[in-house]
This record gives structure tokens, C-alpha cells and sequence, in this order.
């Protein structure tokens, strides 16, 4: 096992803490952040879209790089072959954390106090919000990788994660109790508050484990093997490693059924609201509404525990693809159902979340063991592990933006109402009617039919899996043991 506990708190519940810390505060993000610039501050339409497609474009580019920006010393043969590249590598995603999270948290604050024209610090918001965040989530992730190499090893890391994720699914009970369009000042200084303990929380975990990892860095520099050094400069590195991903057929196939998931997990987000008001608003009361809203955060992470142990015995492959079938088949039976069936209704709706959520959070899995292959594959002199997540998140992540743009528009297609605050209707957001439902209703079943049939075709492709992804981790293995001596 690549990790062990230190003195002051295990590396594995400190790396789990930090999930939690990034889960306080981007719930409450992906909860309120678009109903709040649209009925508080607001934000007309045009604004909201130029800054969701200025979110965009920065959305897709910091991934890759700020990966690139982390790892291009392996890409480039410039580490110290005399050192343990592992051991630096870990140390410096920890000191990374450590020095981002608290501006993270301060930049979540961002979205909840207004101090410039609604149309700049929408955009602004956005996009210094996504870079902290990105650093976080990018470091938090690599780590996986470098942490540990047997897949019951990540598992047993992942499931620290969703264990305290869905602790942190809390923040999303207290924000919706205190969120109030017309007084907001209760709910400004709960964040307030949570932006201060996740800054608290972040010190904390990286101290932990950044001691851990500096009492025994000096024994494995001494153990490690040297290893080869050709120097490539920035350019040559870049374009090397671009005409690598062109060849790297499971990294392409991820990240095209990623692009879907990411998109339907952020639909899910940021329309769930709406679905409960208006499909169930007449059904249930709001604290009913409030509750499902919760659940629907905490449920997930709960139910991953035990999808986590289904990968253990059958593989991630596996039960990813037999997710993807169980949300084409309780979406067809909706769609047969209809809306009249409220009960069901319920269900589907958070069944659906559920499903995708915890789909989400076992591509985490699926990306280290690519981080594996990257490594063997191309004979690394360390694994690249910020940059392949960086990468499958340029990719993929714009999803996360066109999930509220795409959905807005569909909405708007389907039901003929805008869901953009017109003066002259300061109250009146979304008209109760059946022709409104059924549209909410149409959009939300034939999101999940399209993506989960698309991404059963996209994940056939995907070979990374039994047999050949023990080979792979067995190679990774044996060259991180030093037997092998012609890096490129």
C-alpha cells in the first residue's frame, strides 16, 4: 500500500477531508449560483450569456493548463534523478493545496455580495471562481493517482472521499433553509462562515499530510533508482505530448463519454430545482422540496460507498456501463409512464440524480488507472497525473458550462416561457401551467435517454479493463521500481 498514517491525522482521512472541504462550498455553488444572478441581482439575458460563454472558454483552457504548468518538468526530463519523483511530485500538490484552498474559499464568496455591475462580476465570479476550484479539484485528484497504485488502494481512497462528501452534503440542507430572494443577509453570512471553516480545514489536512510525506521523503530519495535525462524544451515537450493523446485510443474514448456525463451531471444540478417546483410543487410541500433537494446531494455519496465495493469485485467498467443502462431504462419507463404519476415522478427524479452523480464519482477511478497507462504507455519518467486530469477535463468540462445554456434554450423551446427576470414581472420567474410541466418534463427524460444511450456506444470502445489493466499496473509497478533505463 502506497499510503500510510501519519502522527497527527491518516493520510487517508486527511486526503478525504479535503473532499469535503471542496463539497462544503461547491454545493451551495451549483445550487444557487444562476438562481441568484437571475432574481436577486437580476442579470439580464445577454449579460448571462456572454458570461457563460466567457466561463466557457476559460472553463476548457485552465484545465490542461494549469496541468501542464504542474507537470511539464516530467514531460521535459528536468527532474533530479537522484530524488524519489513520486515523493516530490506528492509534496508539491500538497504545498499547492495548502496555499490555493484558502483563496478558494474566499473567492466562493464572490457570488453572494455585489459590488460591481451585475454583468462584470457575473464573468469575473465565474471565471476566478473556476480557476481556484480547478487547482484544488486538479491536485486533489492527482493525488489519487500518485497516492496509491492497486485499484483496492483508490477504492479505499474513494471511498474516504464520498464518505465525507457526503458530510459535506450538509452545507446544502442549511443554504436552502436560509436562501431568501428578498433577504439575503442570513444566507451571506452562512458563507461567510463555511468560506472561513473549509480555509481552516484545508491548513489543517495539508499540514497532516505534508508531514507524513517530509519525515519520509529522505528514505525514499535514498532507495530510488536513477533513471535517464534527455532535455526537451517547453515546445517540443507540448507537441510530443499532444501527438501522444492522438494516439492514446482510451483516453480519447473517456473523455467523449466524459463530455456527456459532465454535461448531465451540471443539468441535473442546476435544473433540479425547477424540476421539484414544477413537476411536484403541487404534490409536496416546501420543506418536502427542501428535503428532496438535500437528499439529492447526500444520497449520492452514500450509494457510491457501495458502488465503490461493486467495483472491487466486478471492475469500474463494469458498473459504470450497467449504470449507464439502468438510467436509459427507468428514463424510457418515465417517458411511458408520463407526469401523471407524481409518486413515480418523485422517484424518477431523484433516482436520476443519484444514478448520474454516482457515475460521476467513479471517473476519478477510470482516470488513474489512465494516468497508469500514460505512464507505461509512453515510458514516463514519472507520471504526468495533474496533466492527463487536466487534459480529460479540457475535453470534457465544457459540458459543465453548456448544461445551463443548452437547458435554458431547451426549456425555451419546449415550453415557449423564458426563465430570464423581466422588470415588469418581478414575481412571476416561471408560470404554473401544464404546458410549462410537460415541457420541464419532456427535456428531463430525453436528456438522460440521449446521453445514457450515447454513452453506452462511446464506452464499448473502451478497453482499459481486466486483464490488461492488471498488465498495465503491474508494468507501472515495476518501472516506479527502477527496472528500466531509456526514459523518453
Amino acid at each position: 500500500m502506497n499510503y500510510v498514517k501519519s502522527k497527527m491525522v491518516p493520510v487517508h482521512i486527511a486526503y478525504g477531508g479535503l473532499a469535503l472541504f471542496i463539497s462544503l462550498l461547491n454545493n451551495v455553488f451549483l445550487l444557487f449560483y444562476v438562481t441568484t444572478f437571475l432574481t436577486v441581482f437580476e442579470i439580464d439575458s445577454t449579460s448571462f450569456y456572454i458570461g457563460e460563454t466567457i466561463f466557457l472558454v476559460w472553463n476548457s483552457i485552465n484545465d490542461p493548463l494549469f496541468g501542464w504548468l504542474s507537470d511539464h518538468n516530467v514531460l521535459e526530463n528536468k527532474s533530479d534523478a537522484s530524488k524519489d519523483v513520486t515523493t516530490t511530485t506528492v509534496l508539491k500538490r500538497i504545498n499547492i493545496l495548502s496555499k490555493v484552498g484558502p483563496i478558494y474559499s474566499a473567492c466562493f464568496l464572490l457570488f453572494w455580495f455585489r459590488f460591481l455591475p451585475v454583468w462584470i462580476q457575473f464573468s469575473v465570479a465565474l471565471c476566478l471562481y473556476d480557476s481556484f476550484l480547478t487547482l484544488v479539484d486538479l491536485h486533489h485528484q492527482a493525488l489519487l493517482a500518485d497516492l496509491a497504485i492497486e485499484a483496492k488502494d483508490r477504492v479505499k481512497l474513494n471511498s474516504y472521499c464520498s464518505m465525507f462528501s457526503a458530510i459535506g452534503s450538509v452545507s446544502v440542507f442549511l443554504s436552502f433553509s436560509l436562501w431568501r430572494k428578498d433577504n439575503l443577509f442570513p444566507f451571506q453570512l452562512f458563507c461567510v462562515a463555511l468560506a472561513l471553516v473549509v480555509a481552516v480545514g484545508f491548513h489543517v489536512c495539508c499540514k497532516s499530510m505534508k508531514q507524513y510525506y517530509l519525515t519520509t521523503s529522505i528514505k525514499k530519495r535514498d532507495d530510488a533508482q536513477p533513471v535517464s535525462k534527455q532535455y526537451k524544451t517547453s515546445f517540443t515537450a507540448m507537441k510530443k505530448y499532444t501527438c501522444q493523446l492522438y494516439r492514446h485510443h482510451n483516453f480519447l474514448v473517456f473523455s467523449v463519454m466524459n463530455f456527456l456525463q459532465v454535461f448531465h451531471c451540471h443539468f441535473n444540478s442546476n435544473f433540479f430545482p425547477l424540476f421539484i417546483q414544477n413537476l411536484l410543487g403541487h404534490k409536496i410541500s416546501q420543506e418536502g422540496g427542501a428535503a428532496l433537494l438535500g437528499l439529492s446531494f447526500l444520497v449520492p455519496h452514500i450509494n457510491n460507498l457501495y458502488f465503490l465495493q461493486l467495483c472491487k469485485r466486478y471492475g469500474v467498467y463494469f458498473i459504470i456501463k450497467v449504470l449507464f443502462m439502468v438510467k436509459v431504462s427507468l428514463a424510457l419507463c418515465m417517458w411511458h409512464l408520463g407526469v401523471s404519476h407524481w409518486y413515480l415522478l418523485c422517484l424518477f427524479i431523484m433516482s436520476n440524480r443519484i444514478f448520474t452523480e454516482g457515475t460521476c464519482k467513479l471517473l476519478n477511478l477510470v482516470i488513474s488507472d489512465l494516468v497508469d497507462e500514460d505512464y507505461v504507455k509512453f515510458k514516463r519518467s514519472s507520471p504526468v497525473s495533474a496533466l492527463v486530469f487536466g487534459t480529460a477535463a479540457f475535453l470534457s468540462k465544457p459540458g459543465q458550462t453548456l448544461a445551463p445554456v443548452l437547458g435554458s434554450y431547451l426549456l425555451y423551446a419546449q415550453t415557449g416561457k423564458s426563465l430570464f427576470l423581466k422588470q415588469s414581472e418581478p414575481d412571476a420567474v416561471y408560470e404554473e401551467s401544464s404546458d410549462f410541466s410537460n415541457g420541464c418534463f419532456f427535456v428531463m427524460v430525453m436528456v438522460s435517454i440521449i446521453c445514457g444511450l450515447l454513452q453506452l456506444l462511446v464506452w464499448k470502445f473502451f478497453s482499459l479493463k481486466e486483464k490488461y489493466l492488471q498488465q498495465v499496473k503491474n508494468d507501472r509497478y515495476y518501472m516506479e521500481k527502477g527496472y528500466h533505463s531509456n526514459v523518453i
